[in-house]
């Protein structure tokens, strides 16, 4: 890690934060290390802009493959952080082939969420454990919550608006009665943002950290973020993703605050799925 000139960051909230000293830790050398790294980050790049044009059924053909390649290269790679990383790549094929093919047990697309990212929290799980990352490290802390959750409901509007300029009216509730908004406010916020965030900025990013060092893993991850909404068939969409994902995922850097991340993620969803094009 510390690529980053300062590790002493200032959020757009105002909250100053010091990197732990466990965080700063230099990059290990490892041999042909953009090698082992290419491989999962083409073919992810390649699966989803099969995605952005329609092919969805090749996009699975070629995550499974990269979900069974990937298994087997930990096996058989002796190193250590190419293991880790490659575990971490693991979970982004795992999450598409789970939401492909998940069965369609209501008409509501927000409900169907549940079955997806209940399902993906059981490896996400083993994954961080297997990680071997402290609690500092993976962000797990409620430390500055009071603060954090109005600056959350914030920025999550801003994002929100922004994306809805872009992709236009998304939906995900009919409409904006009290049932609704709650159902929609704690599978995005409790349920949705919190696996995601966990995949892409507690394992991802931090694994690609020891291993880029700062700058270049936030750079990594966030494009990787950005590719996975390539479902929308927009490329604006891509890019502006991409620019939300190097957001959070700075402030992620700077605070070590899971709760942070997950709930702008979260409310930005619940603004941009239900509250904004309900309204507007």
């Amino acid at each position: 890690m510390g690529e980053f000139e300062s590790a002493n960051v200032e959020t757009p909230g105002g909250i100053k934060t010091e990197m732990s000293e466990d965080l700063k830790e230099k990059t290990p050398e490892i041999e042909n290390k953009w090698v082992y790294l290419s491989i999962p980050i083409v073919t992810i790049v390649l699966a989803e802009l099969m995605i952005y044009s329609g092919r969805k059924l090749e996009a699975m053909g070629i995550y499974a493959l990269v979900l069974l390649g990937l298994s087997l290269s930990i096996i058989y790679i002796k190193n250590k952080d190419i293991q880790k990383t490659y575990q971490s790549f693991l979970l982004l094929p795992l999450l598409r082939l789970v939401d492909f093919s998940m069965p369609i047990f209501y008409e509501e697309k927000l409900y169907n969420l549940i079955f997806i990212y209940c399902l993906m929290a059981i490896p996400v799980s083993i994954a961080a454990i297997n990680q071997e990352f402290t609690s500092t490290q993976l962000g797990v802390t409620f430390k500055k919550i009071g603060l954090y959750i109005p600056l959350s409901v914030f920025m999550g509007l801003l994002l929100g608006a922004g994306e809805y300029i872009i992709v236009g009216k998304n939906p995900l509730i009919q409409d904006l009665s009290i049932l609704n908004l709650l159902s929609l406010t704690i599978i995005m916020v409790l349920l949705v943002s919190p696996i995601e965030e966990m995949i892409f900025r507690s394992i991802l990013q931090n694994r690609l950290e020891t291993v880029l060092g700062g700058r270049k893993a936030l750079i990594v991850t966030s494009i990787l973020f950005g590719l996975m909404h390539s479902g929308y068939g927009s490329v604006y969409e891509i890019f502006y993703i991409t620019l939300v994902g190097a957001v959070i995922g700075y402030l992620f850097y700077g605070t070590r605050s899971l709760p942070l991340v997950a709930l702008i993620h979260g409310f930005m969803n619940v603004f941009f799925f239900g509250i904004i094009p309900l309204l507007l």
